[in-house]
């Protein structure tokens, strides 16, 4: 018997539904399964003291942080005063030998744990001093003053990052630092205010490392920058600066959970308009280089993860550069998606005038967005679409504003670089074939766009394919071979001067044997669309359409990124 029995769904019906499947699996990072990009657990940590041939004092400060742990539910003050006690021998064990690893080891597991003790028992040592009590008296412990307001501990839930335990896709390797401090998660208690005028997250996530320096009775903690800072000071002596890159990255992730707006990002664009925009991973330094991430169709920025927390562990990296991201609803037809991007860049331009030309890595659909930014188009396609020149095309202001934006456009001159990864310059045959004309309609123009059309599409001839534009492409029809758009922009030259590079994939399916013809794809992305003539570079890893994600590819930016380094 057979419950629940419904009609067999329709040949159309099935054919959506594919359609829907192979363009979600297809314009994505190809990620097997269900699993989740982050996925954070908070845990006690047990303390496991590190033995060597050091007795007296090290046995007292264990002794002091096994009593805090047996107290800190019952009396957190008191298990804050033992911490404080153990904290402040080890740093004399440390500021005597500073290549004690027991007292290192010490060290930052008591601060760690400081900081535990006050969330749970949700004390604020920094609004107001701490007093608690201890042997030998009582301490006090309150945080080093910070001209930058942004930089206010009470503005943040501040929770030690190894007491996170942290699994997914896109955290699967951990990068950390050996140095001195605790290493902690910082989370916004509040959403940003103008945060996008500020080009800031919408809440702030950040890893910041926390270093307690001690005078007298007094416990003053100073919140350290890792990404900006490589050493810190105490009393003289300098010491490495410890610092964990994953777990901050993991616990955002898994608290906005990224993944749940990517698909209606692509098929609703409209709703999401506000979501198009530049923003910054950490403050602002114009001592160092921008590197301007661009994700690609039905994606997030979270795509971004892998590589950004691989490169995040290199001290050279960190030295040299500064992580931005742009974001935008994939469902636009990318050149409408570039044309937001200028704008932003105009913004960001005004705000901060950058001294250092950034680099820009794009994947997909946003390596297309890129390769508009180091062109110039003239009114090269607009002719192209209108045949006349705007002043002599007929149609309503904002839609005149709309194709403009679009069509005509300066090479960006804050661009100095840019590395392509697996982008579909020349189309993707797959946007073209049944399901890309299936998964299209799916994608609902938002009205401003619809408007557009109605207002210019009648105009549009595509010049060269003798096709009449019956509504306005979207972005899947902006990655077909035979879209006019893509055509037409290959025939304009790259802006000289602006060295470029290209990573694509190759899933090891076959190709010529002499290799002159390469038949090679990633599954999404055929060779032949994401190779460029005049590139500095070109590799090709073993990878799916997710080449970004690749280890091979990953280094490979990653030595790119060295070599601009030091130019």
């Amino acid at each position: 018997m057979k419950l629940n029995s419904s009609p067999a769904p329709s040949r159309a019906s099935r054919g959506l539904r594919v359609a829907l499947l192979l363009l979600t699996l297809t314009a994505s990072s190809l990620q097997i399964g269900c699993s989740s990009y982050a996925e954070v657990k908070e845990r006690n940590p047990g303390f496991r003291p590190l033995r060597n041939a050091a007795l007296g004092v090290s046995d007292s400060i264990e002794s002091g942080i096994t009593k805090a742990l047996n107290v800190s539910k019952k009396s957190p003050k008191e298990a804050i005063g033992d911490l404080l006690v153990s904290a402040e021998l080890a740093e004399r064990q440390l500021l005597a030998n500073p290549a004690d690893e027991t007292a290192r080891h010490d060290y930052n597991f008591a601060l760690s744990r400081v900081f535990s003790i006050l969330n749970s028992a949700n004390l604020d040592p920094w609004t107001t001093p701490l007093t608690v009590s201890a042997p030998g008296g009582d301490f006090t412990l309150t945080h080093r003053p910070d001209k930058r307001a942004e930089w206010n501990p009470a503005l943040y839930k501040l929770k030690p990052a190894d007491q996170f335990d942290v699994k997914g896709t896109y955290v699967a390797q951990d990068e950390r630092k050996t140095g001195v401090g605790a290493a902690l998660v910082a989370v916004g208690r509040e959403d940003n205010k103008d945060a996008r005028k500020n080009f800031q997250l919408s809440r702030t996530y950040y890893g910041v490392t926390a270093v307690a320096r001690f005078t007298g009775r007094k416990c003053e903690i100073s919140f350290e920058d890792p990404l900006a800072s490589e050493t810190v000071s105490i009393k003289g002596k300098t010491f490495p600066l410890a610092a964990d890159f994953t777990v901050p990255m993991a616990v955002m992730l898994a608290e906005t959970n990224p993944k749940k707006m990517e698909l209606a990002r692509l098929l609703r664009p409209g709703k999401y308009e506000e979501t198009a925009r530049i923003s910054r991973l950490q403050p602002y330094d114009p001592n160092k280089t921008v590197v301007l991430v661009i994700h690609g169709l039905k994606d997030s920025p979270a795509t971004w993860t892998p590589m950004l927390n691989t490169l995040r562990g290199d001290d050279t990296i960190r030295k040299n550069y500064q992580f931005w991201f742009y974001s935008y609803p994939s469902g636009y037809p990318y050149p409408h998606s570039a044309a937001i991007l200028r704008k932003e860049l105009d913004q960001v331009q005004a705000t901060y005038k950058l001294s250092r030309k950034m680099v820009v890595v794009g994947h997909s659909m946003g390596g297309c967005i890129s390769r508009l930014l180091i062109t110039d188009s003239g009114e090269t396609l607009w002719k192209n679409f209108f045949s006349k020149p705007p002043a002599q095309t007929a149609m309503s202001a904002d839609s005149k504003e709309f194709f403009t934006s679009a069509l005509i456009f300066k090479h960006r001159p804050e661009v100095g670089r840019v590395i392509f990864v697996s982008a579909p310059l020349k189309g993707a045959d797959l946007a073209s074939g049944w399901p890309g004309r299936i998964g299209s309609k799916l994608v609902k123009a938002p009205t401003d766009i619809l408007k557009a059309g109605t207002d210019g599409l009648k105009l549009v001839t595509l010049q060269g394919s003798g096709v009449t534009a019956k509504r306005m492409p979207n972005s899947v029809d902006t990655l077909s071979p035979k879209n006019g758009f893509v055509k037409a922009v290959q025939k304009l030259p790259l802006t000289p001067g602006i060295p470029y590079h290209t990573i694509m994939g190759d899933r090891g399916k076959g190709g010529n044997p002499d290799h002159t013809k390469p038949v090679r794809s990633d599954g999404v992305v055929p060779y032949w669309s994401s190779h460029m003539e005049g590139a500095q570079s070109e590799l090709i890893v073993p990878s799916t359409h997710s080449a970004h994600q690749n280890a091979q590819a990953i280094q490979e930016v990653r030595r790119i990124l060295r070599a601009h380094a030091g130019r």
